[in-house]
């Protein structure tokens, strides 16, 4: 999973990303027209969401990707403890309100609320689809009761398309979400591993689950 971190406190921002790190992919921005750019390629699970920032504030962001009906589960940080900001940023969309200073155990417990929620992690931390079950990138898959090892990135492209299942993902968002924005690999990369991943999911009979969208990128659903 993908989390996306919008703090313009350079040692906060340190903080965060490091503690997040321990269960998620995290990308990070340090000002407010960053942090629009890579929250409006709706590649994220959750945004973890300063309101004070340089260029754009937090309040200005949520409500343009609202408005492109971007709906990435948000969670607030605020040095700022008044009724009317928490109000504010729950009105424009927000999820989620955490007032700083904050405790990482807490942070993290929010941020797996949120996924929660938006039926992204199951209650156990599982990704199901159909007899598919993902428990975690350190883990084999299972399928019907049988393990599958993948690698880190065939996972993680496993994954996206699990918790996107039924949605047409474009080859940009698969590229940008699995291998980031700073790779420095092509977009065919996004081609070769749907190969690689079909070609491991054929023996269970989910190869052709993996539908391509000619001209878009991809879907996952029953054929």
């Amino acid at each position: 999973m993908r989390i996306l971190v919008v703090e313009d406190n350079l040692a906060l921002l340190e903080s965060i990303v490091k503690v997040l790190k321990q269960d998620f992919v995290v990308d990070q921005a340090s000002d407010g027209e960053d942090g629009l750019f890579m929250a409006m390629q709706n590649i994220y699970d959750a945004i973890v969401l300063d309101v004070m920032l340089p260029e754009k504030n937090g309040f200005e962001i949520i409500k343009t990707i609202r408005q492109e009906g971007i709906k990435t589960p948000v969670c607030f940080l605020t040095a700022r403890d008044s009724l009317e900001d928490r109000v504010k940023g729950l009105d424009l969309g927000g999820d989620d309100y955490l007032v700083k200073p904050f405790q990482a155990a807490e942070l993290i417990a929010r941020v797996k609320a949120l996924l929660r929620r938006s039926g992204s992690l199951g209650i156990d931390h599982a990704i199901t689809y159909e007899t598919i079950k993902l428990n975690g990138k350190e883990y084999p898959i299972e399928i019907s009761g049988q393990h599958l090892k993948l690698t880190l990135k065939q996972y993680e492209l496993l994954e996206y398309l699990i918790q996107n299942k039924g949605a047409i993902l474009t080859k940009e968002q698969i590229y940008d979400r699995v291998w980031g924005f700073e790779s420095d690999t092509t977009m065919e990369i996004v081609e070769v591993f749907m190969h690689h991943i079909r070609k491991k999911l054929e023996p269970f009979g989910y190869h052709k689950d993996i539908q391509t969208v000619r001209g878009i990128g991809y879907t996952m659903k029953r054929p």
